[in-house]
């Protein structure tokens, strides 16, 4: 089966750009049906686009600018907003222009359907696959999992730390990992959290009586949780300049597994401009069944249950 890859990450591999090189070259990706990626330059009134070969000029009529375009399920703005973005596509023919020279004829939506046909149909809850965050959303981020096809990351599986904004961790063109959470048809919902490691598997990385960095998430009238990771906070006694979202630097007072408990002290908090750090994964390929956040001797039980999916 051919490497269903997020658009943009074949575009300068020397297997692309080989049969980027000539007119003969590009023939030769036409005959072989091979998906290649260039990048759109310009989107003309009737919404079709022209894209840079290097080697000769490529166009993508309208309905064949994405999956949905012909069927009237998909909005032109799926075209319109590639102008200046890698596009993969399909070779279709190669024609002469009416200036006497050579034109490709490309499809992107014939390499979005092969890749839902060949990959995206195989897919099963639990599986993990590469992906790119296109668009950000306050309730979750959309990632192209191959070909421009497009999945939902709801905000409440991104980590198991709240946030308020999915920019919060990613940025639009970050390549992150994900887990299948469930496919309806060719509609595929994405989880995070259950690859950035268990309580045990974050709270090893502090000790009682450091004084470290944490991001406030909550204020209850019995605490503040403090984001110490992603997919690990801890609790911290009440202070009247406690703001969400504001850095905090704390004291760990204890760690308590058997209760999956952290108590901190806050020594400080101050603003911080938001940012998105690349996700530190403890998985990054194969599947999972079942993940086990809390400990085992722990009095409380969660867990994520692919197979129930």
């Amino acid at each position: 089966m051919a490497e269903y890859l997020p658009e943009g990450k074949r575009i300068d591999t020397a297997r692309n750009l080989g049969f980027l090189s000539s007119p003969r070259t590009v023939r030769e990706a036409m005959e072989r049906g091979e998906i290649l990626e260039a990048r759109a330059v310009l989107c003309d009134s009737e919404h079709n686009l022209s894209v840079d070969m290097g080697c000769m000029r490529g166009l993508i009529p309208r309905i064949e600018g994405a999956v949905g375009i012909r069927e009237g399920t998909v909005r032109d703005i799926a075209v319109i907003s590639r102008v200046g973005k890698v596009v993969c596509f399909l070779v279709s023919d190669i024609v002469t222009d009416a200036r006497g020279r050579e034109l490709a004829v490309l499809s992107r939506a014939a390499a979005q359907r092969r890749c839902v046909a060949e990959y995206v149909n195989t897919l099963s809850p639990g599986d993990i696959i590469p992906a790119r965050v296109t668009h950000l959303e306050p309730f979750g981020a959309f990632c192209d999992i191959g070909c421009g096809v497009v999945a939902l990351m709801p905000i409440d599986t991104v980590s198991v730390s709240r946030i308020e904004h999915p920019d919060e961790r990613f940025t639009v063109g970050m390549d992150i990992r994900a887990v299948i959470k469930s496919r309806v048809g060719t509609r595929i919902t994405l989880s995070h959290k259950e690859l950035l490691g268990t309580w045990e598997e974050n709270a090893a990385a502090f000790s009682v009586g450091e004084t470290v960095p944490g991001v406030i998430r909550s204020v209850e009238n019995y605490g503040a949780f403090v984001e110490l990771k992603p997919n690990l906070a801890g609790l911290a006694e009440l202070r009247d300049d406690l703001r969400v979202g504001s850095a905090a630097s704390v004291y760990i007072k204890s760690i308590i597994p058997q209760r999956m408990k952290i108590k901190l002290i806050i020594i400080d908090s101050f603003d911080r401009p938001p940012t998105a750090e690349e996700p530190r994964y403890f998985l990054t390929q194969g599947h999972i069944d079942r993940f086990v956040y809390s400990p085992s001797d722990c009095d409380k039980y969660v867990a994520t249950d692919f197979t129930a999916q």
